[in-house]
């Protein structure tokens, strides 16, 4: 069993990449995810991002999850309310969603900057030099 683990097949991946792409050249995308499936082998086809709203398998599993990206934040000048693929994992059983929405710009900056050890003092000259933007917290 010297492929059982993740770890292990890392580890021969320079022996085993050359035999699975001898192997696999013949057949085409369709044929080896029909073999796929007939083995209950988990797959994805390596696809573009915005192809990932129409995959079947997320789609099933749940492992898309809805978003709203700001404004400043999308190229449309408006909110866009979206969907993001989820990380392929469990914990206790379930999957992580999405904890928080991207933030807008500048957003968080002064509580991110006072966790790092700035104070009001220090926070107030970097804004006056221009390095932060508007107050958006």
């Amino acid at each position: 069993m010297r492929l059982a683990t993740n770890n292990a097949r890392v580890q021969a991946r320079d022996w085993m990449m050359p035999l699975l792409r001898e192997r696999f050249a013949p057949m085409t995308a369709a044929e080896l995810a029909t073999r796929f499936e007939q083995a209950g082998l988990p797959y994805a086809p390596i696809t573009r991002p915005q192809d990932l709203f129409d995959d079947p398998h997320l789609n099933a599993t749940g492992g898309l999850a809805p978003t709203r990206w700001p404004a400043d934040a999308s190229s449309a000048g408006r909110e866009i309310d979206t969907r993001v693929p989820l990380l392929p994992l469990t914990l206790d059983g379930r999957r992580p969603g999405v904890r928080l929405n991207p933030p807008s710009v500048g957003q968080h900056t002064e509580a991110l900057l006072r966790e790092v050890g700035y104070d009001d003092r220090e926070i107030e000259r970097l804004r006056q030099e221009g390095a932060l933007g508007a107050a958006a917290d």
